[in-house]
């Protein structure tokens, strides 16, 4: 095995780079069929997620293999080499084997644990034999690294710490309330129609949300997702909005979920700000029941300190940022991608894809992180999702799974207004009590590891003692046809006795070495003895190749790929 990994993700790239790294399912066919034109590479598969994008391939020299699947990448990706090379990181052998298989268990995620990785590995092994770039180690890699990622689920806990991002996101904004309780007969704005907005919504209605509005770019992407929320028998009403009715939305919904693809705030302060003091939502906890609207004691929504308004408006108006905010960016005028950045949408916008199963595990998780300098300088002291500790009834709920963020920082400081953004969610969930379960998949993960590489190493040497064994067989044959020749007055009984006896024989000298060898070769550094017993034996190099290519060629041999997904 000459398993050789280069990729770059969430944790060795800052956002803008894993953004422009992306890769369209047009370029993913191309980039594996480049891999295995090129000369290290015999076998290839892709992993390109939204907050990942990894080359896996079988090549037969390390430096040649790191240098030209990292071109390649490059070439790919429209990203300059040089540009992106501080970025990649390479596994090789059993560290890229103990790699998918960390990832397969969620162990590699923004948030600890998700599952939803699994799907993306299955899609990323079912391209690669749709292309036959995926040999004999590509499908036991990614077969196995699935079994390993369902087995951790089983057999361990991660599973609370890795819900769904969606779902994860509800239970904040739900403080300690049931989410389908605190969700009962709600209005929810979604603002995105793309894969993560898609589950979203099919999420919240899933819980009980009474009412989904879709606001979109595309409208008739907004339309379509609004059509197939309506028809999923949940009983939720939904319709679809232009991009410029936000605003208007915004005083008339409790929730608010925002995913999308712009490159600068979809929210600001200010818009939050002016929906709350119109009286938006009539969103309260669930064991208190909703205040009468006061009338505004000024120019403000009632409660509210003048000079904190001031402040919120004149950051907003100004694309600044307050001393405790996080980071405000102004909208961006060029039009943006909507839906997933990396291309996970379903073919011309459908939201039907994102919709199959309407469960968190079915889709990767969107947001992508930035680089740790980026995040620790805009990182500032705020609780973006806090039980509001001063009596004030929680009238707008805002869920941000967008990277970057969707919804200015600025507005946990409108009262009222409670946000819970990816960087919250990734804290929370850092927070979370699940260092045993952790420490379980990771042994889960390392015995695997073992156990695969002992079963690649092993299977390595079965081709020469099969070739052996026939060999001996052969001369087994040659012999008792020169007995004939000597001994022609023999019966069938004792030909076929003497025949049954030297083939005894044969069996019982080779039977010690060839099971000794296989052990010998299952552990770390026995790939020599394959070719110690080809010397010794003076097997033909041809026969051995031959009997690897019947054994890998035979249907009976391979797992079947749906099996473990």
């Amino acid at each position: 095995m000459s398993l050789l990994v280069v990729g770059l993700s969430h944790r060795s790239a800052p956002v803008s780079v894993l953004e422009r790294a992306s890769l369209s399912a047009d370029v993913k066919v191309k980039l594996l069929h480049d891999t295995l034109a090129a000369e290290p590479a015999t076998e290839a598969a892709v992993l390109a997620t939204c907050n990942r994008i990894e080359l896996y391939a079988d090549v037969d020299k390390f430096h040649a293999g790191v240098a030209e699947l990292s071109t390649l990448l490059a070439q790919h990706s429209g990203v300059a080499l040089e540009e992106l090379t501080p970025y990649l990181y390479v596994h090789y052998e059993d560290r890229a084997v103990h790699h998918l298989f960390s990832v397969a268990c969620g162990l590699d995620s923004m948030v600890v644990g998700e599952g939803q990785i699994l799907g993306q590995i299955k899609d990323a092994l079912a391209l690669g034999q749709e292309q036959h770039t995926a040999g004999r180690l590509i499908n036991d890699l990614f077969q196995q690294a699935l079994r390993v990622g369902k087995r951790a689920h089983s057999e361990t806990g991660i599973d609370r710490a890795g819900q769904s991002l969606v779902t994860f996101g509800l239970e904040q904004l739900a403080v300690k309330t049931p989410v389908t309780q605190w969700a009962a007969g709600k209005r929810a704005l979604v603002i995105g129609a793309g894969s993560m907005s898609s589950l979203a919504a099919a999420t919240l209605a899933r819980v009980g949300i009474a009412e989904i509005v879709v606001a979109n770019r595309t409208v008739d992407r907004a339309e379509r997702l609004a059509e197939i929320l309506v028809a999923s028998g949940t009983g939720v009403r939904a319709s679809a909005v232009p991009m410029w009715s936000v605003p208007q939305e915004l005083t008339r919904v409790d929730v608010v979920v925002s995913c999308t693809g712009a490159t600068g705030l979809v929210l600001t302060a200010d818009d939050v700000l002016a929906a709350v003091s119109q009286g938006a939502g009539a969103f309260a906890p669930t064991a208190v029941p909703d205040p009468e609207p006061q009338a505004p004691a000024g120019p403000g929504p009632a409660g509210l300190d003048p000079e904190v308004v001031a402040r919120l408006a004149a950051a907003a108006r100004d694309g600044g940022r307050l001393a405790d905010a996080g980071a405000v960016r102004t909208l961006a005028a060029a039009p943006e991608p909507d839906g997933c950045p990396l291309g996970l949408d379903a073919p011309a916008g459908d939201g039907r894809a994102a919709l199959t199963g309407v469960d968190a595990s079915a889709l990767e998780l969107h947001g992508t992180w930035a680089d740790q300098g980026e995040a620790a300088a805009q990182r500032q002291p705020r609780k973006s999702a806090r039980a509001l500790g001063d009596g004030t009834a929680v009238r707008l709920a805002l869920l941000d799974l967008a990277m970057p963020r969707d919804i200015d920082a600025a507005v946990h400081r409108v009262p009222g207004v409670r946000l819970v953004d990816i960087e919250s969610l990734a804290e929370t969930s850092a927070d979370a009590p699940m260092a045993a379960d952790v420490d379980a998949v990771r042994a889960i993960v390392a015995a695997e590891v073992a156990a695969f590489g002992a079963a690649q190493r092993a299977a390595h040497i079965t081709p020469t003692v099969v070739a052996l064994r026939a060999m001996a067989a052969e001369v087994v044959a040659m012999e008792v046809a020169r007995l004939d020749g000597r001994v022609p007055d023999l019966d069938d009984r004792q030909r076929a006795e003497v025949t049954q006896t030297v083939r005894r024989v044969v069996d019982k000298l080779l039977h010690a070495p060839t099971v000794r060898v296989k052990q010998l070769a299952s552990e770390p550094g026995g790939a020599g003895y394959a070719e110690a017993l080809r010397e010794l034996f003076d097997l033909d190099p041809q026969t051995v190749a031959s009997v690897s290519r019947a054994d890998a060629a035979d249907p009976m041999n391979d797992d079947d790929p749906g099996r473990a997904s």
